[in-house]
């Protein structure tokens, strides 16, 4: 990640609230209080309700920005880790507590030791312009799903390159599908957020090898 992409996150966690910054910025706190809200519930199910007590699941939260859906995985019992490349932003997670690790990362630098049941990338990637570094953080999220566990990013569902103004980047699925499905991820699951005009959803990818 560049510098240059690194202030411009760290200058939006720090200008807009806990929920605009990583939301959406053009919708006040209501509006971005019903869009987390959709969001969340749309995700929990793709998780599932596995996890107990002496046996949570292991979930990555990638790209965190000030730990929403990290909180809230943590609340429903799974063990999450967490890293974002804005240093402001994990600063902010860390100070509302709750069970969560946070970490300073890009995409393409988190290492961990063990594998995830589920790794986890909301509203990033269509966030990263430069297509190799797009490709590399890819990757190592990739690398990081255990054996029949699941890859769940976001981005539209559509058949050609989509730009959306100076710092979003809607790739097709197919581009997804081409560099997942080498390294064992299939392509289960498309379900969109249902939320206004947005066309973005979560891209279920399952480790079958």
């Amino acid at each position: 990640m560049s510098e240059v992409t690194r202030a411009y996150w760290d200058t939006r966690h720090r200008v807009h609230d806990d929920l605009a910054s990583g939301g959406h910025i053009g919708l006040d706190r209501a509006g971005n209080e019903i869009f987390y809200a959709l969001r969340l519930g749309t995700l929990l199910p793709l998780i599932g309700d596995l996890a107990d007590e002496k046996a949570p699941l292991f979930v990555l939260d990638a790209g965190c920005g000030k730990g929403h859906f990290a909180r809230a995985l943590a609340r429903c019992g799974h063990r999450v880790d967490a890293f974002d490349a804005s240093e402001e932003a994990v600063t902010h997670a860390r100070a509302q507590g709750g069970r969560p690790r946070y970490a300073v990362a890009a995409l393409d630098e988190w290492r961990s030791p063990w594998p995830y049941d589920v790794v986890l990338c909301v509203d990033v990637l269509f966030h990263v312009l430069d297509d190799e570094e797009w490709a590399t953080g890819l990757r190592n999220l990739a690398s990081l799903v255990r054996i029949t566990g699941r890859l769940i990013l976001t981005d539209e569902d559509i058949g050609t390159r989509r730009p959306r103004g100076d710092y979003i980047l809607h790739r097709p699925t197919a581009e997804y599908t081409a560099l997942l499905e080498p390294l064992g991820l299939r392509h289960t699951l498309f379900t969109p957020y249902g939320f206004r005009e947005n066309e973005v959803g979560f891209h279920v990818f399952t480790r079958t090898r």
